[in-house]
């Protein structure tokens, strides 16, 4: 079943990760129904504007691991195997489609993120038009510290929003940031107080969208998104052949035993 719902005001759609009991950790479902939602709203001429936003305490706690890693088909340690690695590659690329399809929607999408908003959740709030926060919000790169290059479109779109060398130091710590920092380099347009006045504002610019020339507005994102798409796309294609390769490793067993025990992992390059 999808993990998310969609509700409409008018002209406006808002689209819930509705997982709170698992703050929304992204699970196998996620990536496989949530581009043909947003493909359902983007056929639907009466949406003009799409808000997207988590339920419960936060936006999305990321990577649901332990309900992802047996549904993909990794086989560390094991011999070579071809048809592995090509259906490892295809899984990649179908994950990609999740935050590309906001990219590639019609109408400009707004991402309302508050509290923990990590991993595939940036990928995911990465591929929309803007984005809010409220003054809880917190924002990780967290693939790098489990042992793997994120592959879902965070390399791809974070540079172009925070510029290069942000990005890289976000991608490279890992660590957590705050709402605060979220604003100062770009990556939200503005902090609200708390998570209702954030919707509240999502909401108010979601309409403001709406009551504009549907057409201009839609035209105007597409010659916005012509200038990247490309570029994007050919860096989706590399990472997911990267990752195909060089996925393997005895860093990522570490780093997935660490999490799933809740111990401090030690990395040996290997």
């Amino acid at each position: 079943m999808s993990m998310v719902t969609v509700t409409r005001d008018g002209h406006v759609a808002t689209v819930t990760l509705d997982r709170p009991e698992k703050r929304n950790a992204l699970n196998p479902s996620f990536w496989e129904t949530f581009p043909d939602t947003i493909a359902a709203l983007d056929d639907d001429l009466e949406v003009r504007a799409i808000v997207l936003r988590g339920a419960g305490s936060c936006f999305t706690a990321g990577l649901d691991v332990p309900a992802t890693m047996p549904w993909l088909p990794m086989t560390p340690g094991g011999p070579p195997d071809g048809s592995a690695r090509t259906a490892l590659q295809r899984t990649i690329r179908l994950m990609q489609r999740s935050p590309s399809a906001l990219e590639r929607a019609r109408v400009p999408v707004i991402a309302a993120i508050h509290g923990p908003c990590i991993g595939g959740g940036v990928d995911v709030i990465t591929a929309c038009d803007m984005r809010l926060a409220s003054a809880d919000a917190r924002f990780s790169v967290r693939e790098t510290r489990l042992g793997m290059v994120a592959d879902v479109g965070t390399l791809q779109r974070l540079p172009r929003i925070v510029g290069d060398g942000h990005a890289r130091e976000l991608v490279f710590t890992g660590e957590d940031f705050g709402a605060e920092r979220a604003l100062s380099i770009g990556l939200v347009n503005r902090v609200l107080p708390d998570p209702d006045a954030l919707f509240a504002e999502a909401a108010r610019v979601a309409q403001a969208i709406a009551a504009n020339p549907p057409l201009a507005v839609q035209g105007a994102k597409a010659v916005l998104n012509e200038g990247i798409r490309h570029d994007v796309d050919r860096g989706l294609e590399y990472v997911a052949t990267w990752n195909t390769a060089h996925i393997f490793t005895q860093d990522l067993a570490t780093a997935v035993t660490a999490f799933m025990t809740k111990t401090a992992p030690t990395f040996a390059g290997k």
